[in-house]
């Protein structure tokens, strides 16, 4: 029994230092003969990437058609919670999910969570689904508890939040957006407030969440703040197709801590997804990716989690600034971003610190993260039946996620860049979730939330302008260097500048020549246009000869077409006597007209 309980130690050592996923099921529990353990080798833990949507929930002022993927993904893995759990009666394991990895042009597994639910509320998960350009992500969203009859909206106008338009009353009240609200078959504005804000508690304020049959209008909601929502889990990316094995199993053993996750929170709109972790280089923001300390202050949407973070912190005048400039710095400076791997933090050393030094690592073990005192959760044991359990609960998730795919399916046809404002209001039918909120009788007296704000009425004076309808390169996935993405790009980049200049040297010289021929052919016309009136200047000698001619006397006629001054003397003579007398005077016409006189 001792060299089998060395040997497992050691493996478990073996797997810490390569940076494997040491939450696998030999290295929590003793395996189930009925579930294998999964092999270490093709499973990588992140300590980036997209966060559990049931965790955090995007507000987006104008949302568009969820984001594509050019393949679909693979079938749900079985997921079983860890062994230990926060305490609380409305905690709950929420599963995980396939999300799409640009970088990797994959799919990686975004780890399920234990999150205390918000109350009054019930978790409507997210799916992947066909369009007609790929797999469509349609985002879920903390419907009320109390909900059976889904309400499918059209297409919401224009944002017309511009932040605050009065002073706050409070240093403690904090500004609350406002939003569209479906009233009497039509769109009216609800403008946005001022409300208090409570320390415990985000307020996330009503906004749409698009699917393919409309749009849903979520309300405004109470949710625990960052600290008290539970346990949020590193991604996993398996590569080699070792999750399709017969028998294969994971759990989640590596935590995020949750300081480190709000030091670098991201939000991306198209994807209706925070991230946390590095995503500080200049082609994210391309990408879409916004810092979540600027996320406010645009017309994009709003960020609870900031808003919550920089009321804590309102006796602070100078807490925004830094929070820009340590943005800043790690834009700049790659060797200041945290570790993208949980093999690259461990290879850094990120875990051992002196006292008072801040730390960079962003994932600690499960197991240490419960015994941490900046956590403000406590934990008890999960034994392995309820696990089991909660693993086939995770079944039920997955079905119901069926039964709302099939419930929006009928409009997935329907091309997503087509404008959804057209479409009438349509209402569907939803069980209720298997993840619900008790009710808050059940609660204890720190989960009940506060009072619900009460919003404005909506202001009919507000014009509904229409949004401009996406255009399928916006909803396509944009590609982001696989590489540490500071030392690659430019290189790729002075590579295209290099060819560029030679063409354009190239067209310089071309140019000026026909810049030299355009002006030439201009002056010609304009020489062309006084040749002709020469010419008739010309022909008036040759007919002078024929005036010589007795014969010819019709000729004179179009002579008196020339110019005025030759026929004015020539009329002043006879017509009949000049025929014959012609010769004589023609030497000098001034003398003639004396001689008759």
């Amino acid at each position: 029994m001792n060299e089998r309980y060395v040997c497992k130690w050691y493996l478990v050592a073996v797997l810490a230092a390569l940076g494997a996923n040491f939450g696998l099921h030999k290295a929590i529990a003793a395996p189930s003969p009925a579930v294998a353990t999964a092999a270490t080798e093709g499973a990588q833990v992140l300590t980036r990437g997209p966060v559990h949507e049931a965790f955090a929930e995007t507000v987006t002022f104008d949302p568009q058609p969820g984001m594509v993927a050019p393949k679909a993904p693979p079938a749900a893995i079985e997921e079983l919670p860890p062994d230990q759990k926060p305490e609380g009666a409305s905690i709950a394991w929420i599963p995980g999910y396939w999300a799409w990895d640009d970088e990797r042009s994959d799919f990686l597994w975004v780890s399920g969570i234990w999150r205390d639910l918000p109350p009054g509320r019930q978790w409507v998960p997210g799916y992947w689904g066909q369009s007609g350009r790929g797999q469509q992500w349609t985002s879920g969203y903390w419907a009320d508890a109390q909900m059976s009859n889904v309400e499918y909206l059209p297409e919401p106008p224009a944002t017309a939040e511009a932040g605050p338009n009065i002073p706050a009353p409070s240093p403690d009240n904090t500004w609350l957006p406002g939003s569209w609200i479906w009233n009497q078959n039509r769109y009216a504005w609800r403008p946005g407030f001022w409300a208090a804000a409570q320390p415990d508690w985000d307020w996330v304020p009503g906004h749409y969440v698009w699917a393919p049959r409309g749009y849903v209008f979520v309300d405004g909601y109470w949710d625990h703040s960052i600290g008290r929502r539970g346990v949020l889990f590193a991604p996993v990316y398996f590569s080699g197709g070792m999750y399709s094995q017969p028998g294969f199993s994971y759990s989640p053993a590596m935590a995020i801590d949750l300081g480190a996750f709000t030091n670098n929170l991201f939000v991306r709109p198209q994807y209706q997804h925070y991230y946390f972790g590095d995503y500080y280089a200049a082609n994210y923001q391309t990408a879409g990716f916004y810092p979540s300390y600027s996320y406010n202050s645009g017309r994009n949407g709003y960020d609870p989690i900031y808003a919550h973070e920089r009321w804590q912190h309102r006796q602070d005048g100078q807490w925004e600034h830094r929070m820009a400039a340590e943005f800043q710095n790690r834009r700049d400076h790659e060797a200041a971003r945290p570790p993208r791997t949980w093999a690259a933090q461990a290879a850094l050393g990120a875990g051992a610190l002196r006292p008072g030094e801040r730390s960079t690592a962003v994932a600690v073990p499960f197991s240490h993260f419960t015994k941490s005192p900046n956590t403000s959760l406590r934990f008890q044991p999960v034994d392995q039946a309820e696990r089991q359990k909660l693993a086939l609960h995770g079944q039920e998730v997955q079905r119901f996620r069926e039964q709302r795919q099939k419930l929006e399916s009928h409009a997935a046809a329907r091309t997503t860049v087509q404008p959804a404002n057209k479409l009438a209001p349509a209402t569907g039918r939803l069980p209720l979730s298997p993840i619900v909120a008790r009710p808050n009788a059940e609660l204890g007296k720190d989960h009940v939330p506060p009072q619900m704000h009460v919003a404005p009425k909506p202001d009919l004076r507000v014009e509904a302008k229409p949004r401009a309808t996406p255009t399928p390169e916006k909803l396509q996935p944009r590609t982001v260097n696989r590489l540490p993405l500071d030392t690659p790009k430019p290189q790729p980049r002075a590579e295209q500048a290099a060819p560029k200049p030679q063409p354009r040297a190239d067209q310089p010289a071309s140019k000026p020549a026909p810049r030299v021929e355009r002006p030439a052919p201009k002056p010609q016309p304009r020489v062309e246009q006084p040749v002709p009136k020469p010419q008739p200047k010309v022909e008036r000698p040759q007919p002078q000869p024929k005036a010589e001619r007795p014969t010819p006397q019709p000729q004179p006629q179009p002579r008196a077409d020339r110019p005025a001054p030759k026929p004015e003397p020539r009329a002043d003579r006879p017509a009949p006597q000049s025929p014959a007398s012609r010769p004589a005077p023609a030497p000098s016409h001034n003398e003639h007209p004396e001689k008759g006189k």
